[in-house]
């Protein structure tokens, strides 16, 4: 995490990892024809779940990615959980903040499913402001297959995180996240926000 203040039109643009180079893209017919003879890449291809079930692509819904619902976990609370899927669910998050007591320890999760191709690199990316200060965040989530009726969805864990403590800390904070790729696709961008307090 790095602090920066007044950042412009590219707040959300992914941090590229210095000497990784993204690899020639293939389609699903040419990843599942590399040389079954290769454990290792055989063990790569089960990563991304090839080979596993039938796909379970929608022909008429064009994206890639859609994400279901995104979650926020807490030590010792019951999950807070946001239904993409419901119409509005967006509009409710942007205008209901999440209250976390200060010190807590949180993480955040994301459901999502793939089709139609394979997903490179995808990242969640998210600025945070408060008074003026902002600060970015990356995380990695990765390549996926399409799903498939083995595996019909994926979900994703983020780097449990802390938050702040005492009155500097605690407060109103307003933030912008984006899911993305190696290709800086967007599936998703929203604003929501949350107060740290005292006590929930």
């Amino acid at each position: 995490m790095s602090n920066e203040a007044g950042l412009g039109h590219d707040d959300l643009t992914p941090e590229q990892t210095e000497g990784f180079k993204v690899g020639e893209k293939k389609t699903i017919d040419e990843y599942q024809k590399l040389d079954q003879n290769d454990e290792s890449l055989r063990k790569w291809k089960e990563s991304l779940g090839l080979g596993s079930g039938n796909t379970i692509s929608d022909p008429n819904d064009p994206r890639k990615v859609i994400l279901l619902s995104l979650g926020l976990e807490v030590e010792g609370r019951p999950d807070i959980v946001i239904d993409l899927t419901q119409a509005g669910a967006l509009e409710t998050l942007n205008k209901k903040p999440f209250t976390i007591k200060e010190g807590a320890t949180f993480r955040m999760k994301a459901r999502f499913r793939v089709q139609h191709d394979i997903l490179s690199g995808m990242k969640y990316v998210q600025v945070v402001s408060r008074m003026g200060v902002k600060q970015k965040m990356q995380e990695m989530i990765g390549s996926y297959s399409p799903n498939t009726t083995d595996k019909p969805e994926y979900e994703k864990k983020f780097e449990p995180e802390s938050a702040p403590t005492g009155m500097i800390g605690r407060g109103h904070y307003e933030a912008v996240s984006k899911f993305t790729d190696d290709d800086n696709n967007s599936y998703l961008q929203f604003k929501w926000s949350f107060d740290i307090k005292k006590d929930w």
